[in-house]
């Protein structure tokens, strides 16, 4: 229903824009000098300044978005597109001040039809027909990739604690080993000291009494 409502008013609007014309002039007057400071200049050349080409140009904005929102093709950027050819027509269709009170609510009442449809088409467009929206898929996949550097860098941390531990541990008892050797070593030098202290000390009474014997 939405769609078809665009396909028929945007034909409309391409075959006839005259009826159209009148209320569409002060924002065509308003928006086109924007358009054409705000825009490069390769595309403000090419914007339209007379009112009934805008008429027109929206029109088929809304033909070829009504046709994407119809047949599923493009759906959401069809219905994006029929949001924003919206906005001139609900500007175009406020009341205004020197109006009398029948034409204020004959306006009032278009106005309300504008908001209406450009609400539709905004829903259209948010609607993803129960698919994860690309906001979701990217916020989900930025929680994936923070939980899984956290968890990288937890097991880098308990790895490095682990290996800290084991090469203490390691340091620890190549040191007591050495201790240990070290007191080895310290033992049979004094083993050796004595034990040559004693062959020394024999020696020499050996040699005194071989030497008392030759005096006798």
């Amino acid at each position: 229903m939405l769609a078809s409502f665009f396909v028929v008013q945007g034909a409309k609007a391409v075959m006839n824009p005259e009826p159209l014309v009148a209320d569409a002039d002060p924002f065509a007057k308003a928006f086109v000098p924007l358009a054409q400071k705000v825009a490069p200049a390769s595309v403000a050349s090419y914007l339209p300044e007379d009112t009934k080409t805008l008429v027109r140009i929206t029109g088929v904005a809304q033909v070829v978005g009504g046709l994407m929102l119809a047949t599923g093709i493009g759906r959401r950027l069809g219905a994006g597109v029929l949001g924003l050819s919206m906005v001139p027509h609900v500007i175009a269709s406020r009341p205004s001040k020197g109006s009398t009170a029948e034409e204020r609510e004959i306006a009032k009442s278009h106005l309300l039809r504008n908001v209406a449809l450009l609400g539709g088409a905004i829903l259209a467009s948010l609607d993803t027909q129960g698919r994860p929206s690309l906001a979701w898929l990217a916020d989900d996949r930025r929680q994936r990739l923070t939980g899984d550097a956290e968890r990288t860098a937890k097991h880098l941390t308990g790895s490095a604690k682990r290996t800290g531990r084991g090469v203490a541990k390691k340091a620890r008892k190549a040191a007591e080993r050495a201790a240990k050797d070290a007191q080895h070593a310290k033992n049979s030098v004094t083993r050796e000291l004595k034990l040559a202290g004693s062959e020394a000390r024999s020696q020499v009474a050996g040699a005194q009494r071989r030497l008392e014997h030759a005096l006798s």
